[in-house]
């Protein structure tokens, strides 16, 4: 289970902080300063899975977190959650990011979407192609210059309602 999402950038300061366990606020912070310590002082070139500190529970759980330019994402969970799964998770909701920001859309074009992905993407990776197939494939079917009227990402089809013109 997914204890906690925590994205902040190269000086520690959270982009976007969730919680799926209640934890006080000063203990949150306590967390974040933590878990920004142990994955900051890590090189680039080591494994992304670290055992739990000790304010989010321990050896029972885990810290997922890739490390993108100037963003760490981090997942907090659990021993029964997959670590490559969330790894696959992180990418895609990286992707994601390069698209929309804020709520407004940022680009739409997909070879200059691909292009910022690739750009950023560590030295030493198998750029895009390591990406989880589905969420490429998703990002490279979608038809963006007019309005979708069926949204599909792997196993999940979401309908788009039909919108009067202005």
């Amino acid at each position: 289970m997914i204890k906690a999402i925590l994205i902040f950038n190269n000086h520690g300061k959270p982009r976007l902080i969730r919680f799926y366990q209640y934890f006080a606020e000063d203990m949150q912070q306590q967390i974040i300063r933590e878990t920004f310590h142990l994955v900051s002082k890590r090189d680039d070139n080591v494994c992304n899975f670290l055992e739990g500190g000790s304010l989010i529970g321990g050896s029972d759980y885990k810290l997922i977190y890739r490390h993108y330019a100037t963003l760490y994402f981090v997942f907090c969970v659990d021993s029964s959650e997959s670590e490559l799964g969330i790894l696959d998770l992180i990418q895609v909701h990286y992707i994601l990011q390069e698209v929309v920001m804020g709520g407004m859309v940022l680009e739409t074009n997909m070879n200059e979407i691909v292009a910022q992905v690739e750009v950023q993407k560590p030295h030493g990776e198998g750029g895009l192609s390591a990406a989880p197939a589905r969420a490429v494939s998703a990002v490279k079917n979608m038809n963006l210059p007019e309005i979708p009227r069926n949204i599909n990402i792997g196993d999940i089809n979401i309908k788009v309602p039909s919108l009067s013109p202005f």
